[in-house]
């Protein structure tokens, strides 16, 4: 990452760990994306077995270029390889970042996970990069991707009509939302209680 704005570095909470993602992650991530052939969903970009090396040299890629940084998403306690998240659309002139890249092993899938990682990439972009606002986006057919987004607390911004493609060649619209910096502190109070919660969960993926 050549922006000193957005630089790897290792987050850790609520009982999950985000490792800047290197290709040492690559018998993890394939185990992950295993666990549920996540490949086979049409509105997630998760890899195919054979495909994970490439997927993490692209995501390498973009971050060299910084358009991403990406991370391998981690279980605090046993070390294993539970899915990766992202920042991407880099925005250093306005502090803007979005999480995306995002998904999950089904077996983790429902739980504390998500809201524990996206709490992690909230806290690091509002409290140590001093964004402004975090932006989401994702497939108008992934209802429960737009729903966890929702409710971590986004705003939804409205919808980009024929926007991007699918990994089938199909044209999707896309959801988009954001969050702004004067909205951060509610947001972060209310999923720093639900993590207290014994049934603190959220769906997975965006």
């Amino acid at each position: 990452m050549s922006s000193a704005f957005a630089s790897p570095v290792v987050l850790q909470g609520h009982g999950v760990r985000l490792e800047p993602l290197t290709m040492q992650h690559e018998a993890g991530l394939r185990a992950a994306a295993a666990d549920g052939e996540l490949w086979n969903l049409r509105v997630t970009s998760v890899p195919r077995p054979e495909d994970t090396g490439a997927y993490i040299a692209q995501a390498l890629d973009m971050q060299a270029r910084g358009e991403r940084l990406p991370w391998a998403v981690v279980d605090a306690g046993s070390g294993q390889i539970i899915g990766c998240s992202s920042y991407h659309d880099i925005i250093p002139a306005v502090r803007r970042v979005e999480i995306g890249y995002t998904w999950y092993a089904r077996s983790v899938q429902r739980s504390h996970v998500n809201t524990a990682a996206k709490l992690l990439l909230m806290t690091h972009a509002f409290e140590a990069l001093d964004c402004t606002v975090v932006g989401w986006r994702t497939d108008i057919l992934n209802l429960a991707s737009q729903r966890a987004i929702e409710r971590l607390g986004a705003h939804k911004d409205g919808v980009l009509r024929s926007h991007a493609l699918r990994r089938d060649g199909s044209i999707r619209d896309t959801v988009m939302y954001s969050l702004l910096a004067a909205e951060w502190p509610e947001v972060r109070a209310r999923l720093s209680a639900r993590l207290q919660a014994p049934s603190a969960s959220l769906p997975a993926g965006d």
